[in-house]
C-alpha cells in the first residue's frame, strides 16, 4: 500500500521555517505544524491541559488552560518533572500527528513541521529531512526584533537547540532563507518535485516512519 512522501522540516529560531511551512502550504502540500498542535493541546479543553493541571497544581489559567510562565516554572531545572511532563504531553502530540497521516494517506507528499526534530529523535519518522537554514547575522538580527526578546532570552533558546551547523550536515536538503525568500521558494518548489518523485537522498536511505 503506497503512502505519502514524508519530509521532516526544521531549523533553529529565526530561521524562517514557519515562512518556509508556509510556502508548502501555499502549493498544495498538507503540512502538521508541532507547535500548533501542543499550543491546542494545551489551550482551554486542551487534552493535555487537564492532565498537566492535575500532575502539576498551580498551573492551569482561570479558563483551563496551560499557563506557560506557571508550567515553566513548576518544571525548570528539575529534569524528573521535566521528563513526566513529556510523557503527558509527547504521546498526545504523537497521536495528532498519525491522525494527520492518517488523514492525508492519499496525498503524494506531507511536511511535518517540528522545531526539535534532530533533538528528539523525529527524523525517523521521516524519509528525508529539509534544514532551514540563514547566516548567523542574519538569524540573530531577526529574533532580536522580536518584541521582548533579549540577548539572555536568545542565547538560552540556542542552548536548548542543535547547533545549525549540526542540523545542515545532518539535513538531506537546504532551504536557505537568508538570500531572500524568493531564491527560497524556488527551493521549496524543486524539493516538492524530487520529493513526488522519489528523487530526494532520504527515499535512498531507507527511513520508515515509526509506528
Amino acid at each position: 500500500m503506497s503512502r505519502p512522501f514524508i519530509l521532516g522540516l526544521t531549523g533553529s529560531i529565526g530561521m524562517g521555517k514557519s515562512a518556509t511551512a508556509a510556502m508548502f502550504r501555499a502549493r498544495g502540500v498538507p503540512v502538521h505544524d508541532a507547535d500548533a498542535c501542543v499550543h491546542a493541546l494545551y489551550g482551554p479543553g486542551g487534552a493535555a491541559a487537564a492532565r498537566i493541571g492535575a500532575a502539576f497544581p498551580g498551573t492551569l489559567a482561570p479558563d483551563g488552560s496551560v499557563d506557560r510562565d506557571r508550567l515553566r516554572a513548576a518544571v525548570i531545572g528539575d529534569p524528573e518533572r521535566l521528563a513526566r511532563l513529556e510523557g503527558l504531553v509527547h504521546p498526545l502530540v504523537r497521536e495528532a500527528e498519525q491522525a494527520f497521516l492518517a488523514a492525508h494517506a492519499e496525498a503524494p507528499l506531507v511536511v511535518l513541521d517540528v522545531p526539535l526534530l534532530f533533538e528528539t529523535g523525529g527524523e525517523a519518522r521521516c524519509d528525508a529531512v529539509a534544514v532551514v537554514t540563514a547566516p548567523a547575522e542574519v538569524q540573530r538580527a531577526r529574533v532580536l526584533a522580536r518584541p521582548g526578546m533579549t540577548e539572555p532570552t536568545f542565547a538560552a533558546i540556542l542552548a536548548k537547540q542543535m547547533p545549525d551547523a549540526e542540523k545542515r550536515r545532518r539535513a538531506d536538503a537546504l532551504i536557505e532563507t537568508g538570500r531572500g525568500f524568493p531564491h527560497a521558494e524556488a527551493q521549496v518548489e524543486a524539493l516538492i518535485a524530487a520529493a513526488r518523485r522519489g528523487a530526494l537522498p532520504g527515499a535512498q536511505r531507507g527511513k520508515k516512519p515509526t509506528a
